[in-house]
């Protein structure tokens, strides 16, 4: 048998340590190309959706001298959060993971984020956010996915000016940055996919959280659907991590976002500096002015709009960003 092992981007502060990441049987998420075209490229996007995860897998992590031991859930997932207040500088840091299947093994490395002494933490969505995907059209949707490469997908303009802004903003150093996280209702299957695409188009290397893995072939047709919740865990697990924080949040009115997003800053009114909701149809949507307004009222600036470059003015008007 053939293990396959998807690791994803982790994060500490200064108690505790998480890296996650899943172990596949035959083919896995990771065996994405960016050299694939047409139908080669439909069927690899496909296959994304008919792995085979790997239960009870022995998993190790390696990390600055230390050595844990845990073992893959139900649907191959593995998550370490363990204890960890040895001193770092901040940035990305390396870890490794070696997981074994009786005389089969492999071993794979990552990289773990010690945020820089920052003003901001930002957290974005992904689709139709910065990355176009029609999600208002399921069909056009699907149908971008299977036809084109991620080399050929597209950002909304000015949208990397805005978020490469946003990583320095309020650093002294040019070696700093700001935090990212991209939280999605995209699953784990197109991690691949998602991390080439923010490279390729530059913007801030970031932690990435996206929904529970699919197995089906038919799950794909509900790629992105279906519940936000997790979103919305996701987003208050990482402003728990890292409460002195302040937060800019970036969505879109396709889905869930506003709605998400107020519930946030309910409970976190003192974390959230502004909120960002990109219009995806050709007019605003009344209910999202109207949960906007009511944001605005916890004292959190926020931005209904269609185009990047009025993202950007608002963010130099409130003070963000230069």
């Amino acid at each position: 048998m053939k293990l396959d092992l998807q690791l994803y981007r982790g994060y500490l502060n200064e108690q505790e340590l998480v890296v996650s990441g899943h172990v596949f049987k035959s083919w896995a998420p990771d065996k994405f190309s960016v050299d694939r075209k047409g139908v080669k490229h439909a069927f690899s996007i496909l296959h994304m959706f008919t792995i085979s995860p790997l239960e009870n897998i022995d998993i190790t992590l390696q990390f600055y001298g230390i050595t844990v031991k845990t073992k893959t859930l139900e649907d191959g997932f593995f998550r370490f959060t363990i204890p960890f207040s040895e001193p770092l500088e901040s940035g990305w840091h390396p870890y490794k993971i070696t997981c074994a299947l009786g005389k089969i093994g492999i071993v794979e490395t990552n990289e773990v984020l010690k945020p820089f002494e920052s003003k901001f933490g930002i957290i974005s969505d992904i689709d139709d956010t910065f990355l176009i995907s029609h999600s208002n059209n399921i069909f056009k949707k699907l149908y971008v996915m299977l036809s084109k490469n991620v080399n050929k997908r597209k950002v909304f303009e000015d949208v990397v000016d805005h978020y490469q802004a946003l990583s320095i903003a309020g650093q002294d150093s040019k070696q700093a940055s700001n935090s990212f996280f991209y939280v999605s209702s995209s699953e784990w299957n197109l991690y691949a996919f998602i991390d080439e695409f923010a490279r390729l188009h530059r913007l801030p290397k970031a932690v990435i959280k996206l929904k529970s893995i699919k197995t089906k072939l038919t799950d794909f047709l509900k790629s992105g659907r279906g519940d936000h919740d997790h979103k919305f865990q996701k987003i208050k697990d990482i402003i728990l991590f890292y409460p002195n924080l302040t937060y800019v949040l970036l969505g879109d009115d396709s889905q869930q976002d506003p709605y998400l997003y107020e519930r946030i800053c309910k409970i976190f009114p003192e974390n959230i500096r502004a909120v960002y909701i990109r219009q995806t149809s050709k007019k605003q949507k009344e209910k999202v002015q109207e949960v906007l307004s009511n944001i605005e009222t916890l004292s959190v600036k926020t931005l209904y709009f269609k185009d990047s470059h009025l993202a950007i003015k608002h963010s130099k008007e409130i003070g963000i960003i230069e």
